[in-house]
């Protein structure tokens, strides 16, 4: 097993830095990359309702044969399913799918309406406090989204799940986050894998320190105190992205990527988006 460092939420609980993503991978085929990512020495997966993939997973984990307390399962609630009753019925659903009693971490997977915001944390807060969970937190919101469920005056979010890669630093939602006490977790860190990883400037880093421009990608993150969850079903990267604990980058290295930012998303907007799946 690698030697992945963790990181401690803000109730104590640590996870994994570095951790595996299955999304867009197909049910059928998500267990063939979890066998290789467990291989490799990844103990933290990263899974949503909304992906289809929670039963493949669910049986890649228990085959694998490893204790349950050496894995950290995460899974999402879909946005059609916000809501106090509907919430915990879709965490029972997700349970059941992944063949587990307990997760390690709940998130809503994006922002709800807003008539929705006080009902379905209510439900998070009754799943961690019922030990269904053992953290609770949420994915793809800004600081304005966060505030709302600060003001309940509950339960704080231990972990905020956004996009992040070097041109969309979020250095804004960051900022708020580490005030909080919320761990940022990013979701494709390496930007998808498309024109981010033909940077000329990250490059220039990899040869300098051979590595490929995906593992400069990573360290950066990481060093930067981010959980990050690449996904891939390419064996040789999926090894590749775990490999990323035996060198640093300077701070000139760090500075160098950080004027790469461009504010430039891949994904959706969580001010814009309005999910029903």
């Amino acid at each position: 097993m690698r030697n992945v460092p963790t990181i401690a939420l803000n109730n104590g609980v640590t996870m994994p830095q570095l951790g595996f993503g299955v999304w867009q991978v197909p049910d059928d085929e998500v267990a063939a990359a979890i066998s290789t990512a467990l291989e490799a020495g990844y103990r933290s997966f990263d899974t949503a309702a909304a992906y289809g993939n929670e039963e493949g997973t669910g049986r890649a984990l228990a085959a694998s044969g490893l204790p349950r307390e050496e894995l950290f399962v995460t899974t999402k609630l879909r946005s059609s399913e916000q809501g106090y009753d509907a919430a915990l019925r879709a965490l029972d659903a997700s349970l059941d799918r992944l063949g587990l009693d307990q997760l390690d971490l709940y998130l809503v997977h994006w922002p709800p309406e807003a008539d929705a915001y006080e009902e379905t944390w209510r439900a998070f807060e009754k799943i961690y406090a019922d030990g269904r969970a053992r953290a609770i937190g949420v994915s793809n919101f800004q600081p304005t989204h966060l505030n709302r469920l600060i003001d309940l005056g509950g339960t704080v979010p231990a972990v905020n799940q956004i996009e992040l890669h070097p041109w969309l630093q979020q250095s804004v939602p960051r900022a708020f986050q580490s005030d909080h006490g919320i761990v940022t977790e990013a979701w494709s860190p390496l930007g998808q894998g498309g024109g981010l990883l033909k940077e000329p400037k990250l490059a220039e880093l990899a040869e300098r320190h051979g590595r490929t421009v995906a593992q400069i990608v990573l360290r950066w993150s990481l060093q930067l105190g981010n959980v990050v969850i690449p996904k891939s079903v390419t064996p040789a990267r999926i090894r590749e992205n775990i490999g990323v604990f035996d060198f640093e980058l300077s701070a000139e290295d760090m500075a160098a990527i950080g004027a790469l930012n461009t504010d430039t998303r891949l994904g959706a907007n969580p001010d814009s988006v309005n999910w029903v799946s």
